[in-house]
């Protein structure tokens, strides 16, 4: 069975929160229309993400391991357990959906500790003398990534201000998984446009994008 890894990024309950409310209705649409799928959800703002500090590294993002891991304290030693079971998961998973808010321009801070747990050299990532190249290019992979935004952003505009997608994309691509699509939900706090408006004009463009994808699944 496929699965489909489901991470939030915002720590607001789901029925107030934008990017989760979508996340949620994606998930389900996605779910109906694929039912070859197991859904697995982490919620970063209540799961345990280890921040990787210099004792839990044997060299370039390797964990330690053998001696090095049994002379760590319990408390390092369930962080590196922790970590890899989050890299596990994350190389087990066939499409990822991440759902947040665009903070500063960006993405809240622990979706980038979560990307700094699961790219880990050997797994994820093979680092060379010359290069580093992604390793999950293995299967067909898909990425979705939905924003929430209080602004409204023009096309042409929309690389200036959406850092948190592009580098989202960047990281993918970077780790062999070039399908990637996002799903906006601009002017949330723009009067014209408003919450409500925003999050259904996301919802009419959603089953064209799931259909998109789901041929994809299909072809392969």
């Amino acid at each position: 069975m496929k699965k489909l890894l489901y991470i939030t990024v915002n720590s607001k309950p789901e029925e107030i929160s934008t990017s989760r409310k979508v996340g949620r209705e994606f998930v389900t649409r996605f779910m109906s229309k694929n039912s070859d799928y197991e859904l697995k959800e982490l919620d970063l703002y209540k799961e345990y993400i280890p921040e990787i500090n210099y004792k839990m590294i044997k060299s370039r993002a390797e964990l330690v391991e053998g001696n090095e891991y049994d002379s760590l304290s319990s408390e390092d030693k369930k962080a590196v357990d922790r970590v890899n079971d989050l890299c596990d998961e994350f190389i087990e998973a066939d499409t990822y959906v991440i759902a947040a808010p665009m903070w500063s321009l960006s993405f809240p801070s622990p979706l980038k500790r979560y990307f700094d747990c699961i790219i880990q050299n050997n797994r994820v990532i093979k680092i060379g003398t010359d290069k580093v190249t992604g390793l999950l290019d293995d299967k067909e992979r898909n990425m979705v990534y939905i924003q929430s935004s209080g602004g409204d952003y023009p096309m042409i505009f929309s690389g200036k201000f959406n850092h948190g997608v592009n580098y989202c994309k960047e990281i993918f691509t970077f780790l062999g998984i070039d399908r990637f699509e996002k799903l906006m939900v601009e002017g949330v706090d723009v009067p014209e446009i408003g919450r409500d408006k925003a999050i259904e004009k996301a919802y009419e463009s959603m089953d064209k994008l799931i259909d998109r994808i789901s041929r994809q699944i299909m072809m392969v």
